[in-house]
């Protein structure tokens, strides 16, 4: 199971960012049994995009084929787009090490 989180930095003791679209960098996580494993860390290159900056963000996490997104916040269309491909969506704050420990233990809230 591959997961992206919103993040403020490049590493696991890094920040939740508090919005997905205009956060400045991606997080995606591997799961594997109960271990957490590093795969990639994307720059969001449309972080200063004029508009529809959550779109092109949605897209450009469907392209690695996660299987969730943890974020502070996102935006209705860009969770439009995740509902279309059953992507599921949870909100987190703290470190995107504990987000994924408390998403390991059912403890992250479903953003609608």
């Amino acid at each position: 199971m591959k997961i992206a989180i919103s993040s403020n930095g490049k590493t696991f003791n890094d920040l939740v960012s508090d919005v997905f679209g205009r956060c400045p960098f991606f997080i995606i996580a591997e799961i594997k049994g109960k271990r957490i494993g590093l795969i990639e860390i994307l720059d969001n290159i449309s972080l200063n995009q004029s508009g529809s900056t959550g779109v092109t963000v949605a897209q450009t996490i469907l392209d690695k084929e996660v299987n969730a997104i943890i974020s502070g916040n996102i935006g209705p269309r860009a969770l439009d787009v995740f509902k279309q491909f059953k992507i599921e969506t949870f909100q987190a704050k703290g470190t995107v090490k504990q987000a994924l420990q408390d998403y390991l233990e059912n403890k992250l809230k479903k953003i609608q």
